[in-house]
């Protein structure tokens, strides 16, 4: 865990990047008595990232089946984040599901993660009523939460104004001379990380009044694994596919009917649903699809966040902030880059 935050109000910081990364990092920074610009080159908040289209699940457990540890450990630091900074964050843990024919994967999902309990059919339905009888065996996560990411963008956004942090919209990257640069940008900085590579991710954002979900439930399928999160007020966020591409602009038809397949098969009511929403956005990915923060071109970029961006923005925040602050050094997310000169 970082060491205890130093104040540094004469440091003079330029964030570049308004999608929850760059938040996340304004705000730590500026908590810390850093002076803080935060530059975004989208006109506006909703267009700044694919942030805008992230499911919002704060799952550090679930996400351990693929990131592994490293991925818990810092997902679970962003979720005590979360609770302290954004009053909407919900903690009703998440419901994970598979049908009979599909008990492997559940296994599977089991000996990757930790930090669940087994639930038979009553348990399934006390959790979720409207869930009764249709499934027999799941796994249930009580310590993990969910947000919807475009009010906790905007929370952020409010907080930052509250402390008197510039945010400038429509603008190119060019911070003021004398200022350290933090880079947030994603796949933008692909010039400067090379290593980078885009997974494309789409969404469905759908209106079923009739049903009432109260948590994350994902539906596990050898082929298509699908995640409803509940948004209040009849709205279910449906995701996410997981494409290896740099174009965000469609939904493919394939993509579209996999999500609805899948939305029904966990429950037929979503037959009926309205589509209110269809959003895709391209997630920036190192390799091993582990963040890291990297020196280079003048700049500490934050990157790699993958499909994890809220999950993990706040404990990257925290870094970087200690590194630009205290000079600290984290090598489990750090690359050092020989040739830069040092920020802090």
């Amino acid at each position: 865990m970082p060491q205890a935050a130093v104040r540094a109000e004469g440091v003079h910081v330029s964030v570049i990047g308004a999608g929850v990364a760059g938040l996340s990092c304004a705000l730590e920074l500026a908590e810390r008595g850093a002076q803080v610009e935060l530059l975004e080159r989208a006109p506006q908040l909703a267009a700044a990232s694919c942030s805008w289209f992230a499911g919002g699940m704060l799952a550090p457990w679930c996400e351990r089946e693929n990131g592994g540890p490293l991925i818990a450990e810092l997902g679970t630091e962003g979720l005590a984040w979360w609770c302290r900074h954004f009053a909407g964050t919900v903690m009703r843990g998440t419901l994970v599901l598979a049908h009979a024919r599909d008990t492997a994967e559940l296994e599977q999902f089991a000996r990757r993660t930790a930090h669940y309990e087994r639930v038979r059919a009553e348990a399934i339905a006390a959790l979720e009523p409207e869930l009764s009888g249709r499934f027999s065996q799941g796994l249930y996560f009580p310590e993990e939460g969910h947000l919807d990411p475009r009010a906790a963008l905007a929370a952020l956004a409010t907080r930052l104004g509250e402390r008197q942090v510039v945010v400038r919209y429509g603008v190119p990257a060019a911070p003021r001379a004398g200022r350290v640069v933090l880079e947030c940008t994603g796949l933008a900085a692909r010039a400067q990380l090379q290593d980078l590579r885009g997974v494309k991710g789409e969404m469905l954002l759908l209106r079923l009044p009739e049903l009432n979900l109260t948590r994350p439930v994902r539906l596990l399928h050898p082929r298509v694994p699908l995640y409803v999160v509940p948004r209040g007020a009849g709205l279910y966020m449906v995701g996410a596919t997981m494409i290896e591409s740099d174009e965000g602009t469609r939904i493919s038809a394939r993509s579209m009917l996999e999500l609805l397949s899948a939305a029904y098969a966990l429950h037929p009511a979503f037959g009926e649903a309205e589509v209110i929403e269809i959003g895709t956005g391209v997630r920036a990915a190192f390799p091993d699809n582990l963040p890291r923060l990297r020196r280079a071109a003048g700049a500490l970029h934050v990157n790699g966040l993958y499909r994890h961006g809220f999950l993990l923005a706040p404990a990257l925040a925290r870094r970087a902030a200690d590194v630009l602050l205290q000079g600290r050094h984290y090598p489990e997310v750090m690359d050092e880059d020989p040739g830069e000169r040092r920020l802090a």
